[in-house]
């Protein structure tokens, strides 16, 4: 198994959040904390960049989900950015695509975020 590891970019307005390795029931916690502990305000935006995570499993949506919810809740947003292939089939089955931000690469991610600010 991958360890998950995580690394963070404070750009104007946005935090940008690398993800790589595996995200589970063992290391959703830790994405959650340290999105979290990173985020400078609540009303920032975040973009995770998501283009060496290997696998994701329902833990993992929840993590988007509420990272998802308590940045509307607080008028910034989270944006996903360059999904491989399994993980972002799982958004697809779980019909999430319809309600998360979801880019094929972080610069049109951060672009986007850019845009709003």
């Amino acid at each position: 198994m991958k360890p998950l590891v995580l690394g963070c970019q404070h750009l104007p307005g946005v935090t940008l959040i690398t993800v790589a390795g595996q995200l589970d029931t063992i290391t959703s916690g830790q994405l959650d904390g340290f999105i979290r502990q990173v985020r400078r305000r609540p009303e920032e935006h975040v973009v995770l960049d998501l283009t060496e995570l290997s696998f994701m499993d329902s833990s993992g949506l929840r993590v988007m989900l509420t990272t998802h919810s308590y940045s509307a809740q607080h008028g910034g947003s989270l944006r996903l950015a360059a999904l491989r292939p399994g993980p972002a089939r799982l958004l697809h089955i779980a019909g999430l695509e319809r309600h998360l931000s979801i880019y094929t690469s972080v610069q049109d991610a951060l672009a986007d975020a850019f845009a709003t600010e």
